[in-house]
């Protein structure tokens, strides 16, 4: 794609000329990276038309899109699924296919007439970079067109500076790209999620001069280290995007995703959109008030964090440097652990019933650095707390798919969503 003839946006670093092959020289069809609010954009926001242009890019992505979401189909299941015309499809196929994003594998066996050309997508058609940026870590991933995770580099680092950022990716970007075989030419750009509020909201063990996060503006901040477009997202809003276009949104396309990382974040998809609310603030779960605490002004995530858990792993002696290690480790750990599972079911039975009364999603889906068998822990625990409960409605609660790094896997997807996926925004003239 010629990002010269892209509008620059706010999560932009600079244009690519050579980065990705024009995909529409006319349309620029798989383009127009938006931002995260326009990534978010619904079409009842606003009274806006489009034009053939604008549809002529939707009806790409939303092929593109099929063919994402199956291991193999064909033109004629095309048809059916997205009720475009023959020809059409023809001729939408024939493109993905010149640029490199779809290929054949194959035709149909058995049945009358001609057998069906087979279609997939092509892992290697595309690929996005994703960061994080947490309090406690730093990860980079490499992620295919296909969705699948090429590689990833996680550093255990306790609240890194912006230099320190920089200084990781800038040794380790080369290790990801060639751990994953990605083709440099053909990444689209690189999605950077890191929680809001990263140097104003105190976690245990915070120094004074984190608070200096507050004035970092990440597209500058990587500007020398990165040669592509940067992305930027909420690292809750990463997840749960990432999840709605790699996960379980086929099986459940409206759910609440948890975030439990160095603190507790949120993010709420209907019908596979995100939706960010008024201020952009939908899904501060972990900023909810917890009267249910012993300490007066609590919130949620002062118990429902892994701040929280290894500041109390460091007070009872038993410390604990990696996550992975808090499954199976002594009973000293394990009494910890129980005892935060509990408190943690207790502090968020409030905030979930009430995500399942005034939401009703399909599931509540968590995800985040805890271990998949303690989430399912948790999981098990809140079902249970739940279901003594009367509600109209009870979401099924479970880990989400992409649990582990997923806001670095979210932020990966940062780049597909802006420039090849469907979405309302591609639609919309005016507002954006």
């Amino acid at each position: 794609m010629n990002y010269a003839e892209i509008p620059k946006s706010m999560n932009m670093t600079q244009d690519s000329t050579k980065a990705f092959p024009d995909l529409s020289a006319k349309a620029r069809d798989i383009g127009d990276p938006l931002g995260a609010q326009s990534r978010s954009s619904r079409l009842s926001n606003g009274l806006s038309g489009t034009n053939l242009e604008r549809a002529g890019d939707y009806n790409l992505r939303t092929v593109l899109q099929a063919i994402r979401l199956r291991d193999e189909t064909t033109r004629v299941t095309l048809v059916q699924e997205t009720g475009l015309t023959a020809p059409t499809i023809a001729n939408i196929t024939n493109r993905l296919i010149d640029k490199g994003l779809v290929r054949l594998s194959g035709r149909t066996k058995g049945g009358r007439g001609q057998p069906a050309l087979k279609l997939q997508i092509d892992p290697d058609g595309a690929f996005g970079i994703g960061l994080n940026v947490d309090r406690d870590h730093l990860t980079l991933v490499a992620l295919d067109l296909a969705g699948e995770v090429r590689s990833r580099i996680t550093q255990e680092i306790a609240f890194a500076m912006p230099a320190d950022v920089v200084e990781f990716v800038k040794q380790r970007l080369d290790e990801v790209i060639a751990a994953g075989n990605v083709d440099r030419e053909r990444v689209l750009g690189v999605g950077v999620a890191m929680p809001d509020d990263l140097g104003s909201i105190t976690l245990p063990g915070s120094p004074p001069e984190y608070s200096t996060w507050d004035d970092v503006a990440m597209p500058a901040l990587l500007r020398e280290v990165l040669p592509w477009p940067i992305h930027t997202d909420n690292d809750a809003a990463a997840a749960a995007l990432g999840e709605a276009q790699c996960g379980t949104a086929t099986e459940n396309p409206s759910f609440f995703y948890l975030l439990i990382s160095a603190g507790l974040g949120g993010g709420l998809v209907i019908d596979r959109s995100y939706h960010r609310g008024a201020t952009s603030r939908s899904g501060e779960i972990g900023l909810m008030p917890d009267p249910g605490a012993s300490t007066p002004g609590a919130v949620v995530q002062d118990i429902v964090s892994l701040s929280t858990l290894h500041a109390r792993l460091a007070a009872a002696e038993c410390p604990v440097t990696n996550n992975a290690k808090l499954v199976g480790s002594d009973a000293a750990v394990n009494a910890v652990l129980e005892q935060w599972l509990i408190e943690s079911v207790r502090a968020l039975t409030m905030p979930l019933i009430g995500i399942n009364c005034v939401l009703n999603p399909d599931a509540i889906l968590i995800g985040g650095r805890l271990p998949v068998p303690l989430i399912e822990r948790l999981a098990s625990k809140l079902e249970k707390a739940l279901s003594a409960i009367a509600l109209p409605s009870h979401a099924r609660i479970m880990s989400a798919v992409m649990a582990q790094d997923a806001p670095a896997i979210g932020a990966a997807t940062l780049p597909f969503l802006d420039h090849v996926l469907p979405s309302d925004a591609i639609l919309i003239k005016v507002g954006r």
